[in-house]
């Protein structure tokens, strides 16, 4: 039997533990997609107790809490910060074999020093003891401690990025900060948002968006200006991959019918949104920025809850849309024309690794590990879902080129999901060379870890 979160913790061999401890621990992290605030990190916030950098904000926790039937005051009302936490305390005994759990006693350890196990006689203790760490620990020490080189946070085009650049200006502080390009408001035009959005952006650019061509034109300015800031990543939330040809007169006529706040055809808007995913495709190319698919979210499910608490509160879930042809014609429409950027494409629903690892092979070329298959993502970042997805892309495609792990996350004390990810590729490659499968070459093996952990992402995302 092992020792609970030992020095074995996920690590099924000797040779697994020979790569993890020998190459993959001491590797730096390149967060490439997060949702730190950069305020926070400029500002090198304090928090005030440990539920407020641990529970605020954490859908996954929230989630489980309900599940097991704690009343929403103790999740995003009005109790205070002891009793939110005492509440958590009592449901984590019960979280055996969910990720969050090892997840709870992994931050505990790294940052606090605590290795007691969460349980509701622990739990004042334990709060105590992690409150009064926090008086000496700040959002960007909590980075440091990480050995974090690079993040880059999620950022709408109508941004003012201030808080990025006042960071790149601050000489005491060496991790890089980058902003990246999330443009989901503007490819929404079916949503109630999008009129307040292009009101934001016309005030962002300083002049008129009146037509198709101008937004086109309104976005360009603030990519360039989102790349004068360091940003070298964009990203999508594509929750339902929608795209039909069409041509700029039909783009005009369907932008002119949305400001008017007349309704759209379903066929009107996958038009559009196919127009400007690929319009952005080729700006991300011009400016030598990667970009980011994620595919198959199903959002806000209780309608009830949405109106009440509003959207990332813990009510999405997996979308079970086929996607694969659609997907594959914006990628071949921008590979026509010598185009298409780096891509990195993540799937929610693990019934698509497959269709990804292989779309992602019909074009590659130029540069290594141009396409991605993404890391297991949102209800995929566990053990399994991790498993699964390495095993798909060692099987499919190259996992020695794979640009590894991200955070994905709010909270600054995400970083141990590094830990365990690193842990789980280094007994999948452990396992290969233990069952006879690849010599046994660790000084070699361990380079590909240290890429995958690190130096990967690092090349990928370099300009």
């Amino acid at each position: 039997m092992k020792e609970f979160l030992g020095k074995d913790f996920l690590l099924d061999s000797a040779t697994a533990s020979e790569l993890y401890y020998g190459y993959a621990e001491k590797m730096p992290i390149y967060d490439f997609h997060c949702h730190l605030n950069p305020r926070e990190i400029y500002e090198d916030k304090q928090y005030r107790s440990l539920t407020e950098v641990w529970l605020a904000g954490d859908h996954y926790k929230w989630r489980l809490l309900r599940e097991f039937g704690v009343d929403e005051r103790y999740i995003t009302g009005d109790a205070s910060d002891e009793e939110k936490f005492r509440e958590y305390a009592r449901v984590m005994p019960y979280a055996i074999g969910n990720p969050i759990y090892s997840w709870t006693h992994l931050e505990l350890r790294r940052f606090f020093g605590i290795e007691d196990v969460l349980t509701p006689e622990t739990a004042d203790k334990i709060y105590a003891e992690a409150n009064e760490k926090l008086k000496t620990l700040t959002a960007r020490q909590l980075i440091k401690m990480s050995n974090v080189r690079g993040i880059c946070t999620t950022d709408d085009p109508v941004d003012s990025l201030e808080y990025h650049i006042m960071i790149e200006q601050d000489p005491d502080f060496d991790v890089k900060v980058r902003p990246s390009f999330r443009p989901d408001k503007a490819m929404k035009i079916d949503q109630a948002t999008f009129l307040p959005w292009i009101a934001d952006l016309e005030k962002a650019v300083g002049y008129p968006v009146p037509n198709f061509a101008t937004l086109k034109k309104a976005l360009l300015q603030r990519a360039y200006f989102f790349d004068a800031v360091g940003c070298v990543v964009s990203d999508h939330g594509l929750d339902t991959f929608e795209y039909l040809p069409s041509t700029e007169e039909e783009c005009e006529v369907i932008f002119a019918k949305a400001l008017r706040s007349e309704a759209l055809t379903a066929d009107e808007v996958e038009k559009y949104k196919g127009a400007l995913l690929i319009y952005l495709g080729k700006v991300y190319n011009e400016l030598g920025w990667a970009q980011q698919y994620h595919i198959g979210a199903l959002r806000n499910n209780s309608e009830r809850c949405f109106k009440l608490l509003g959207p990332d509160t813990g009510y999405d879930a997996i979308n079970d849309q086929n996607f694969a042809p659609k997907l594959s014609a914006v990628l071949s429409e921008l590979d026509k024309t010598g185009e298409l950027p780096k891509t990195v494409l993540y799937c929610l629903n693990p019934r698509d690794n497959e269709t990804l690892a292989a779309l992602m092979n019909c074009f590659q070329g130029g540069t290594p590990g141009k396409i991605q298959f993404g890391s297991g993502w949102w209800f995929n970042d566990q053990k399994d879902g991790m498993q699964r997805q390495m095993e798909t892309l060692m099987q499919v495609g190259l996992i020695s080129q794979f640009v590894g792990m991200l955070t994905d996350s709010r909270s600054f004390l995400s970083y141990t999901r590094h830990e365990y990810f690193r842990r789980i590729l280094c007994s999948k490659l452990g396992a290969l060379i233990e069952g006879g499968e690849y010599p046994a070459d660790l000084e070699f093996v361990g380079k590909i870890v240290e890429d995958i952990c690190y130096n990967n992402a690092m090349r990928y995302f370099a300009k």
